[in-house]
């Protein structure tokens, strides 16, 4: 459900409701607000944006649930975009986050359902921190370390899934072993293209004139610019430890199609000449003397048998075996 926080030092309230003009009836005029809206609604988002003079550009972005990370300077505003990341049933889950920073007021899209924000909530309504007693900017810069702190959770889930990965590497040599990795591939790839694009949207807003973002910010931009970045080489070394994995794999299954086919090889050359003995008197001529002698079949098996064993023996000695 949407929702609105009004707040300055001396107090805070909030307030829910399905109807933005509802909403705006608890604004406080005197301090500063957050609105949250949960799930996004054209019809919703264009009231916010005719009310607050958000440029159509602006709208067609909060609505375009697929946009880039970025960020976005305008004459009244501060517009940003990332992404959140969200782990469930051992899956993950991506919801864009728009946020419309203002002088008095903060604007928050959310994609889908849900309270992503609620511990932030939480501090302002118990005046936990400094939130109450700072600017709108300040609680832009606490939005997006909620969201880029979840970005290391998500990590953390891949890294044990890697490192179960490991454990495997050498000896599954089934199919599963690599869609399980291909997996894995594919959310790092998700991860890479949400998380390194916001470290150009930091870049931007470190640098800004704009007079929404003030100079006493840059020390907390830092240091969550230099968060995103550590996540954005963690996400790499992820991937580098993937394709050493996918290597050490198709080596596994190399080494194990050479053992079978040395195998199969030794089994073959053996029969070769067993093959041969028993073809030579399988021809069925007349004159061949073995054929009327009564030691002709056990002698062609001892031969045989001799043959096949002084193979062996002949390949344990050259180490082939």
């Amino acid at each position: 459900m949407n929702s609105l926080i009004g707040y300055d030092p001396a107090g805070a309230w909030e307030h829910f409701s399905d109807t933005v003009e509802d909403l705006l009836g608890y604004r406080n005029s005197a301090g500063l607000n957050w609105i949250n809206i949960d799930a996004i609604d054209p019809g919703t988002v264009n009231l916010l944006a005719s009310m607050y003079r958000i440029h159509p550009l602006t709208v067609e972005d909060i609505l375009d649930t697929n946009q880039r990370p970025k960020t976005e300077e305008f004459d009244e505003y501060f517009f940003i975009v990332l992404k959140a990341i969200h782990r469930e049933n051992e899956k993950f889950d991506y919801e864009q986050i728009s946020i419309v920073l203002m002088e008095d007021t903060v604007i928050t899209f959310q994609q889908k359902p849900g309270d992503i924000f609620g511990g932030i909530r939480k501090r302002i309504l118990n005046n936990a921190g400094k939130l109450r007693r700072v600017s709108t900017d300040y609680l832009a810069y606490v939005l997006m370390d909620a969201v880029v702190d979840d970005y290391f959770t998500a990590l953390d889930s891949v890294s044990d899934q890697i490192e179960a990965m490991e454990d495997r590497a050498s000896e599954d040599t089934g199919e599963t072993f690599m869609a399980d990795l291909q997996t894995i591939k594919l959310t790092l790839l998700h991860l890479r293209r949400y998380i390194w694009p916001l470290r150009e949207s930091l870049t931007k807003m470190l640098h800004s004139d704009s007079p929404l973002i003030h100079g006493d910010l840059s020390p907390f931009l830092h240091d969550l610019h230099e968060n995103v970045i550590q996540a954005a080489e963690t996400v790499d070394t992820h991937r580098e430890l993937l394709t050493g994995l996918m290597e050490m794999n198709l080596s596994a299954i190399s080494n194990r199609t050479n053992r079978i086919m040395k195998v199969l090889t030794i089994i073959s050359t053996i029969f070769i000449p067993l093959t041969f003995i028993v073809g030579v008197y399988g021809m069925n001529f007349t004159n061949m003397p073995e054929l009327s002698s009564a030691y002709g079949y056990p002698a062609t098996w001892a031969v045989m048998i001799l043959t096949a064993t002084g193979m062996l023996i002949f390949f344990k000695r050259r180490r082939w075996i």
